[in-house]
């Protein structure tokens, strides 16, 4: 018989631990693995190279700034030369599922490299009685912004698709709609995500911050306090309890929200954590200007340790970009911290900078790695044993990584819409140099090769 695809020679990272033999790959799965040499069509020599399950961005905002059909393209690009098999959205819709989803899937369809697939944010009632049509289409899992309400409610809404103009809205994510949801996602099987900022306290600190002329980073972080996030934490767990949801915490970045989280594990809460490459790697403390903003803020030194001994001790499941594809005419609008845009690109940068700065200065393992990038994602959202894993009949993503190799990050690298990257200039050692994605090469040493619309939509059954 010949097969699709041999990767022979590389050091392959599974759950059960590291496995030097060929990895076979026939029409997109993996078939297994051997020491002989079979026939196939196509051979990939990985001497020097490991092979991980395809890591799987569980937080991406894309279709905001730019309408989805260019977004899709642009982001899964800069996705694949990451290392990123597959990309998990954040739809963010203003009116009904039922009149906008549809339009939304089908523009996704021939424009992604890499898989895909969607959280769909919750905002109204309206919305929260239409989850079970979101479910009907595969979409398994819910988001909730308790940062936004009241005199923070503004938020850039997706793009209808093939349109230009910024979708400006108003929301008041107040705690019934929180409840409700959790209750709702509950009823379904589903999971909840959820950003854990107090609104009302965020209001608060912005004010007086404002009132006092504060500026900077330090500033915005001081506005909305650690505090606020465990605040948060502590209202939406106790939803969970009473109506038995899954709750999953995005983009953890301080000591504070790790110790609430702790409490509320330790009193029954099912709760899962992710945290972002930002949390690890910046500050306040040692950032100029405002490229770096974000919600939840980026904090201290003393915080990004927290960070990292919190993955070392696997108290964090997950490590998502918390990607947002803008621009610097928009992420530099106004003349403070006030004005400027949150969020800034990392699809690109994630892998190497968790093999850089956690893998090679021995913060992590290269079993933790993949749990923390693939594994665990794809059995919290439901793509296990389709994604997450190199198991035989489980989907050919994979990544190849040379832990020895150094590069300067720099945004042209990726070919994403962002003109801008707050990582510019930063040497990491270790980077992905080949993606696969369901046995096709989608990226080669920086280079995209595979075929616009290869990606697919993952639909994940209810778990």
């Amino acid at each position: 018989m010949t097969y699709d695809t041999l990767i022979t020679d590389s050091h392959i990272i599974t759950d059960k631990g590291i496995v030097d033999k060929n990895i076979i790959i026939d029409e997109g799965k993996v078939v297994g693995f051997t020491h002989d040499l079979p026939a196939c069509d196509h051979k990939i020599n990985g001497n020097g190279l490991i092979s991980v399950p395809g890591p799987i961005d569980t937080h991406v905002h894309y279709g905001v700034y730019s309408s989805i059909d260019k977004a899709a393209k642009t982001e899964s690009h800069a996705a694949a030369i990451g290392g990123i098999t597959t990309m998990m959205r954040m739809l963010r819709l203003g009116d009904s599922f039922s009149s906008s989803l549809q339009n939304q899937l089908d523009a996704s369809k021939k424009n992604h490299y890499i898989d895909y697939t969607i959280h769909a944010s919750i905002f109204s009632k309206q919305q929260i009685n239409e989850m079970k049509f979101c479910v009907d289409k595969g979409i398994t899992s819910f988001k909730i912004y308790m940062n936004l309400g009241g005199d923070v409610g503004h938020v850039y809404m997706d793009m209808p698709p093939y349109t230009s103009e910024l979708e400006a809205a108003t929301v008041d994510v107040n705690n019934q709609i929180v409840e409700e949801t959790v209750k709702n996602a509950a009823s379904l099987g589903c999971p909840v995500l959820v950003h854990a900022e107090d609104y009302e306290s965020c209001a608060c600190g912005i004010k007086t911050a404002k009132e006092k002329n504060h500026d900077g980073l330090s500033a915005w972080s001081e506005s909305r306090s650690p505090e606020y996030e465990a605040k948060a934490i502590k209202t939406v767990c106790q939803y969970g309890r009473d109506y038995d949801c899954t709750i999953y915490f995005v983009h953890i970045g301080s000591e504070t929200a790790l110790n609430q989280i702790k409490e509320e594990r330790d009193k029954g809460t099912k709760i899962f954590v992710e945290t972002c490459p930002h949390y690890l790697t910046l500050s306040y403390e040692n950032q100029q200007g405002y490229l770096a903003k974000v919600m939840p803020p980026i904090r201290t030194q003393k915080d990004n340790q927290a960070i990292w001994n919190a993955l070392s001790q696997n108290n964090i499941d997950t490590i998502g970009t918390d990607h947002v594809a803008n621009q610097l005419k928009l992420k530099l609008g106004g003349e403070d911290v006030w004005g400027a845009l949150a969020g800034f690109p990392g699809i690109g940068t994630v892998i190497p900078i968790l093999l850089s700065e956690g893998v090679n200065k021995e913060r992590i393992s290269l079993d933790q790695f993949i749990r923390f990038t693939s594994l665990n994602a794809a059995q919290i959202f439901g793509m296990y044993p389709k994604k997450g894993t190199l198991e035989k009949n489980s989907d050919a993503d994979i990544t190849m990584i040379d832990l020895k190799k150094e590069h300067k990050v720099s945004n042209e690298l990726f070919g994403g819409f962002s003109d801008y990257i707050v990582y510019e200039g930063m040497k990491l050692k270790g980077w992905p140099v080949k993606t696969m994605v369901r046995g096709e090469l989608v990226s080669d040493n920086f280079q995209v090769v595979g075929k616009l619309g290869h990606g697919k939509l993952v639909e994940r059954p209810v778990i």
